[in-house]
Order: structure tokens, then sequence, then C-alpha cells
């Protein structure tokens, strides 16, 4: 079973902990790490998107729509994983910002397209940088090598949530 490393003490690996690995989660230490990373990661976010007037999952929606034009509503839910409740609030509040705007799908009169607008544009070039500069935060240690290595393992993680998710027998299977 893994030991608890504390605060601040030296991992395995001889680098910082920024929080022990409590008992309760010696069987699962990768877990664990992506919990805190997670937070870590989306403080950071919040930090950076906060003078754009965004809040840590508004720019996933427009990095979207500026690649992929006018979107349902619906559509977003599904390309972001999200759930509906939130990406409403989420288009509200992006909407109110003057970010984006909704109008009547032609195809689809019971939808609506919800679309970057001219405003926006102006916002994508420090979205963009915002991204580039918590990059650099994450992955200032690491190598080009590096940082492939681990965008491909998280991939696999993602990959396996995924997999575990799509097949609920498969996650029961997991459980002892």
């Amino acid at each position: 079973m893994t030991q608890p490393t504390p605060a601040g003490g030296p991992t395995p690996e001889g680098r910082d902990a920024t929080v022990p690995l409590p008992a309760a989660a010696g069987g699962g230490p990768v877990s664990h790490a992506i919990f805190r990373l997670a937070r870590l990661h989306r403080m950071h976010a919040g930090q950076l998107l906060r003078p754009l007037g965004l809040h840590p999952g508004q720019e996933l929606v427009m990095m979207q729509l500026w690649e992929l034009g006018a979107q349902r509503q619906s559509d977003l839910v599904r390309l972001l994983d999200s759930d509906a409740a939130t990406m409403t609030r989420t288009v509200q509040r992006l909407e109110q910002a003057g970010f984006v705007r909704r109008r009547p799908d032609p195809t689809d009169r019971r939808a609506s397209l919800v679309e970057p607008t001219p405003a926006s544009q102006a916002l994508r070039h420090e979205v963009e940088r915002v991204w580039t500069q918590l990059e650099d935060l994450v992955a200032a240690d690491l190598s080009a090598d590096e940082r492939t290595d681990a965008r491909h393992t998280l991939e696999r993680l993602e990959h396996n949530l995924a997999q575990a998710a799509a097949d609920p027998d498969r996650a029961a299977d997991a459980r002892p």
C-alpha cells in the first residue's frame, strides 16, 4: 500500500507534494492526484480568466463556437460532455456578457442556435493567451517529450473513464 506523503514533503520522485495522501486514499493514489490537479488547474484557470469576464468552462464553450460556428445548445452539451442545466446557465451568462447570442435554428423551429458575437472575437486572442499561460504553468519543467507522454497518459485515463461511463457493468465489475 502507498504510504502517505507529508504535506509539503518529498514524493518518491523527489518533488514536493502539496497535499498528503490520506491513508483512506491509499487504494487510489492516481485518482487522488487527479482530483488535486484538477482542483488546482481550475483555480489557476479562474484567476487567469477573471480579468476577461469569464469563469472556468465558459472559455471552452467559446472555443467550440469559434471553431465550429453556431451550434444548438444540445450539441454544445454533447461536445463538452456537460449537462443541459449547466449549459443553459453558461449560455445565459455568456449572452448577458455580450459574447454569444441566440437565434432561431432555420432547420428546426423548436431549437435555437448559439453563436459567437463580434464582441467575442476580440476575446478569442485573450483566451488563447490565457490558455498558453496556463499550459506554461502546468508543464513548466517538462520537456517536449514529457509533455507528449503526459498528454497521452491523460488521454488514456480519460478513455478508461469514458468506457466505464458507457458501460455501467464494467464500472460495477471494478468495485470490490
